[in-house]
């Protein structure tokens, strides 16, 4: 077996045997990405250099007995982390000579356990997008099908790993941006509660919604980078104290007497043929495995879209307002005063769809709208949250689909936003809530594209979600299979 080829937790017992150092690890991670990524486009930036020191340094701290899960272990993190001295772009022209003074505090964490930084990962501009074509830096390509969408916003740090190029990866989920790409490319992907993980240093979109998350190759590797990077941070007035529990210790593959939760406005007509089939195989597993199917119901589903597209792109309209073209990034030329600047720059820096989402949200925010639109969607988000509470009062977790259909075609949804924004439409709802859900693979359709299953769990239940994930991984053989790359 290759190196590039190990999971998280297999490279670990490698590294800490002496079978095999930091730097072979890293040397062939940054071959591996340098023999596939002109295909794929998962990376924005790659750090060799850098990226070998660290490695040195890791081969150091292990030989000298001082080692964790991470040390030595190569892996990469969407470009929307601030990372001090490594050009940060959000994939988007506005910051593209952005180099930021310090490190966002999810990738401090992975630092300091001597984890090995290879570079920085292709994403939606600014995380808004389902696809990954919104990117200033081309489209991010699907492993198991180079004309399919990888899904978004991480869909470089999916990509990444279905491609094997990375060990594991970090991305951001806003709505779906790690759990959808995680289906798509057929890996791992969890969204921790918000609050979980500190978002200090992650370029905001949404900054209500927003929550770092990791994708992995299998359930293992999610829990033991979930652990290595949640916890209380000061410098994020939205981090909660709680302690982190040792995630590992809940997989322990029993399932028996779970309750499991099916909410009926999520097993749609319109779903695919495949993804239903893929579900109904999950809910069969589940059973034989001992657990308990509970029909429930999610009544305010409907409306999640529209509260999500409210107060995400109002929430956005506010974010993004930063970038001027006085303070920081890209500051067009030519200008004959402040505003015109203002305007070129803001017309120049930013894409098609992060100028549609500030308009949005502007409009939602503006005199005479505010009412009408954000308070509004703000109730409704209030009514989504309630129905996850009255539900998790009679199931432990809610499986769901986590897509309406399999990675779809670059380029098929590009002048039909709205059938873009309803991608997402099994997902936001765990976001305007702000608990917790991970993805695992559970199927393929007849074109072989992978296909995943969403558990969602109560707020800090990441364990339940886990131990669940992990004894459907346990009975299953979907997460062993590889993209033919």
């Amino acid at each position: 077996m290759e190196l590039f080829d190990l999971t998280l937790r297999e490279l670990h017992m490698k590294l800490k045997s002496g079978d095999v150092s930091s730097r072979e690890a890293t040397l062939a991670m940054l071959d591996r990405i340098e023999r596939t990524d002109e295909q794929i486009n998962a990376f924005i930036t790659v750090i060799p250099e850098k990226a070998l020191a660290q490695a040195d340094e890791a081969d150091k701290r292990i030989a000298d007995g001082n080692m964790g899960f991470l040390t030595g272990i190569p892996l990469a993190i969407k470009d929307i982390f601030s990372t001090e001295g490594v050009l940060t772009t959000c994939a988007s022209r506005m910051l593209s000579n952005f180099i930021p003074p310090y490190n966002a505090a999810a990738y401090e964490k992975l630092k300091e356990q001597g984890a090995v930084l290879l570079g920085k990962l292709n994403q939606d501009e600014f995380a808004m997008g389902s696809s990954n074509e919104s990117s200033a830096f081309g489209p991010v390509r699907n492993p198991w099908s180079m004309e399919r969408i990888p899904g978004g916003s991480s869909g470089g740090s999916a990509a990444a790993v279905a491609a094997r190029q990375v060990t594991v990866a970090l991305g951001t989920d806003t709505g779906g941006s790690v759990r959808q790409p995680a289906s798509h490319c057929g890996c791992v992907g969890l969204k921790p509660t918000y609050g979980r993980v500190s978002r200090y240093g992650v370029i905001a979109y949404a900054s209500s919604l927003d929550q770092v998350g990791p994708l992995a190759r299998d359930v293992t590797d999610c829990a033991i980078m979930l652990g290595a990077v949640a916890g209380y941070d000061p410098k994020d007035s939205t981090s909660v104290k709680a302690a982190v529990p040792d995630y590992c210790s809940a997989l322990t593959g029993d399932v028996k007497g779970l309750k499991i939760g099916l909410p009926k406005e999520y097993y749609i007509a319109g779903l695919d043929s495949d993804v239903k089939a893929a579900l109904e195989s999950a809910i069969k597993t589940y059973r034989l495995l001992g657990a308990e199917i509970v029909d429930i119901s999610l009544p305010h589903t409907d409306y999640a879209v529209a509260s999500y597209y409210l107060i995400a792109t109002a929430e956005a309209s506010a974010n993004l307002a930063r970038y001027d073209g006085v303070r920081f990034g890209c500051r067009a030329e030519d200008s004959e005063g402040l505003l015109e600047m203002f305007s070129k720059t803001r017309s120049q820096g930013f894409g098609s769809e992060v100028k549609r989402r500030i308009m949005l949200g502007t409009y939602a925010l503006s005199s005479g709208y505010y009412d009408a639109y954000y308070l509004k969607a703000q109730k409704v988000r209030t009514l989504i949250m309630r129905d996850f509470t009255r539900a998790f009062e009679n199931v432990d977790v809610i499986l769901t689909p986590v897509a309406p259909t399999p990675a779809f075609g670059i380029g098929e949804k590009n002048n039909d936003p709205l059938q873009m924004y309803l991608s997402d439409i099994f997902t936001i709802s765990v976001n305007l809530a702000g608990t917790c859900a991970i993805v695992i693979p559970a199927g393929y359709s007849v074109d072989g594209l992978p296909i995943g299953a969403q558990l969602i769990g109560k707020p800090f239940a990441e364990e339940t979600i886990l131990r669940a994930a992990h004894a459907f991984e346990q009975a299953t053989e979907w997460h062993t299979l590889k993209a033919p790359l």
